[in-house]
């Protein structure tokens, strides 16, 4: 279950050196104490939502809408907690390191003492989540950022984080596995809190308005006929003295023509010899990415008159509510478990006094006075 998602402009700079290692210290201890306090699975669940992601990157020294909120602080909790014996790890990364997430699961599958049939599911979930964050939800941002939690029980989080390359801000995706929906799992409505100020006109595949979308482009991909569409040929007929296509031409972002490209039919191609069973498996299939899918979506409405969601998946603008009553009222009892899970690993945790004045200092200065 995806828990959310938060835009983030994207400030040129790096993080230097001191910074980081503190940042890692920090980060180390402050864990250590919520894993202790609270156990693993509420670790994850706080790493899933992005309020308190967002107020524990402030504690351990970033700004609030630092662009390396994300990629650093999960930099700095892997450096932190892979080497700690307390049955988290942090995997992947950004770009390059996103890359070695299937062999770092494998590796600490076997650490952890999981199935090798669990270890399939768990590199499956990695790929599907940023699958459905990269080509089924198709609203502008390219993910370049993926960090897998995972705990030794094999529950994980998915902290990922995409960017739009024209505006240059980031916007990040929560994942939390105890919170996936038994039907359609990871096509079917993941978002249940989401933290976003911009909103854009996204094809929604994973929306509930599409299920029956989502049908259609299962059924369209098993049948041999649908690849026809994406022929390089036009048929046409006669019709008296007139001559008609047989069919719509549809285009992809107003250039790309979908009914005549070698890279859908392809993968088309590959959805019918694989006739999935589901959307799950339509999406999971080597080669059908953004293009395939939202051909398949539009030829649903074109054929069978099933429309898409085109709704941003965005629900409010902050993940607690605004301290205005826009758009609705803060969350008093949610805000309050963050913070007091917040305090309560920073004031445990085995740092210096001034680290611990410093951390404390930014996390208030984070959230509204009249709150804290």
């Amino acid at each position: 279950m995806k828990t959310g998602f938060v835009d983030l402009p994207l400030h040129p700079g790096t993080t230097p050196r001191w910074l980081f290692e503190r940042m890692t210290n920090l980060s180390r201890e402050i864990s250590k104490v919520i894993i202790y306090e609270f156990g693993r699975d509420e670790f994850l669940r706080r790493l899933s939502e992005p309020f308190w992601f967002q107020g524990f990157a402030c504690a351990i020294g970033f700004d609030w809408h630092s662009s390396g909120t994300t990629t650093v602080s999960c930099g700095a909790l892997k450096q932190a907690l892979n080497n700690e014996d307390i049955g988290i790890a942090f995997l992947g990364g950004k770009g390059k390191a996103s890359r070695n997430t299937p062999s770092e699961i494998q590796n600490f599958s076997e650490k952890f003492n999981l199935s090798q049939q669990k270890t399939d599911e768990l590199i499956k979930a990695s790929r599907l989540s940023a699958k459905v964050d990269n080509d089924c939800l198709q609203d502008s941002f390219e993910i370049y950022h993926h960090s897998f939690v995972l705990s030794e029980g094999g529950k994980w989080a998915v902290i990922q984080q995409g960017m739009n390359a024209e505006t240059l801000y980031a916007r990040r995706y929560h994942w939390l596995s105890e919170n996936l929906r038994k039907d359609e799992g990871f096509v079917n409505e993941p978002h249940t809190g989401i933290s976003c100020d911009v909103k854009v006109e996204p094809l929604n595949m994973v929306a509930g308005e599409s299920r029956n979308a989502r049908k259609c482009s299962v059924d369209l991909a098993k049948e041999k006929s649908t690849k026809f569409y994406f022929s390089k040929q036009t048929t046409l007929f006669e019709v008296e003295n007139f001559k008609l296509p047989r069919h719509h031409e549809i285009y992809l972002n107003g250039y790309e023509n979908l009914m005549k490209s070698e890279r859908i039919a392809k993968a088309l191609n590959f959805a019918y010899e694989s006739q999935p069973k589901n959307y799950e498996d339509l999406i999971a299939i080597k080669g059908v990415g953004a293009g395939t899918i939202r051909a398949l979506a539009l030829l649903s409405d074109l054929v069978y008159g099933e429309k898409p969601s085109w709704k941003d998946p965005v629900k409010y603008s902050f993940a607690h509510g605004g301290k205005d009553g826009y758009p609705y009222k803060v969350s008093r009892k949610l805000l309050d478990k963050s913070i007091e899970t917040l305090k309560t690993g920073l004031e445990n945790a085995k740092i210096g006094a001034h680290e611990k004045i410093n951390a404390l200092r930014r996390l208030k200065d984070f959230l509204p006075k009249e709150i804290y």
